[in-house]
């Protein structure tokens, strides 16, 4: 697909992730959603944060008995 023949939803998704990369915090009332975290962190900052969830799941069930 030509960039000059690029569809809407395209354009809108490129704008979208360019307003957020100039302002990543966003509006508060912006809610971001999950595809926005995990985009702005990239594999291996997702991958940490899986790991952290995983680790404190397992601490708090061991301390929790």
């Amino acid at each position: 697909m030509e960039n000059n023949k690029e569809n809407p939803e395209h354009k809108r998704e490129k704008l979208r992730q360019e307003e957020f990369k100039k302002n990543p915090m966003g509006d508060m009332n912006n809610h971001s959603n999950l595809a926005d975290l995990v985009g702005s962190l990239g594999w291996k900052g997702t991958g940490i944060l899986i790991l952290l969830i995983i680790i404190g799941s397992i601490i708090f069930l061991l301390v929790a008995q």
